[in-house]
C-alpha cells in the first residue's frame, strides 16, 4: 500500500514538472506578425496580407524581427518575404515618394534666396532620403533631399 502511494506522488510530482515546464516555456513564445502570402520585393504591404505566428524563442536567434503589424501596413517590401517567415527589420522601408527616372522639382535655398529648377531622378526615394539629381539644363548631377511633397532640396556641399 506505501508502495503503491510513494508511485502515485512521484506520478503527481512528474505531471506537475510537465506542466509548470510548459507554462514557462509558452511564457517564452514570441507572437510575430508573418507575411500570410508572397510578397514581392517594392510591393506595399496591406493589412490582409499579413497573419500572426508563435514562435519559440531558440528558433529566432538573435535577429531582430518586426514585433507589430502595425510597423508592416503601408510600408513597402525591400526583398521577396515569404509566408509564415519572421520578417527582419531590414526587410521593409518606407515607400518612395520619387520614382528612378521621375521629374523633379528641385529647389535651392540659401540666405532667403530660392531658386528652383527641374530635374531627373537618378535613384527612386522616400521623404528624408539622399539621392541623385541630374539638372536637365546643364547635366550636372546634384545631391538632393527628398522632401514629403515630392520635391527635392538640395543638400549642403552639392
Amino acid at each position: 500500500m506505501l508502495n503503491r502511494v510513494g508511485l502515485i506522488a512521484r506520478g503527481l510530482a512528474a505531471a506537475l514538472l510537465v506542466l509548470v515546464s510548459a507554462r514557462l516555456a509558452v511564457a517564452d513564445e514570441r507572437r510575430l506578425p508573418v507575411p500570410a502570402v508572397a510578397i514581392r520585393a517594392g510591393e506595399l504591404i496591406r493589412d490582409d496580407m499579413i497573419t500572426e505566428r508563435i514562435f519559440a524563442p531558440n528558433v529566432l536567434g538573435v535577429a531582430m524581427f518586426i514585433e507589430g503589424r502595425q510597423v508592416l501596413v503601408g510600408r513597402m517590401a525591400r526583398r521577396a518575404l515569404l509566408p509564415g517567415q519572421p520578417i527582419p527589420t531590414n526587410s521593409v522601408e518606407d515607400p518612395f515618394t520619387i520614382a528612378r527616372g521621375a521629374m523633379v522639382k528641385v529647389v535651392v535655398e540659401d540666405s532667403g534666396l530660392s531658386i528652383v529648377a527641374y530635374g531627373a531622378a537618378m535613384q527612386s526615394g522616400a521623404p528624408g532620403s539622399l539621392i541623385t539629381v541630374r539638372n536637365t539644363d546643364t547635366g550636372v548631377m546634384i545631391r538632393a533631399i527628398v522632401q514629403p511633397d515630392g520635391t527635392v532640396k538640395v543638400a549642403d556641399g552639392s
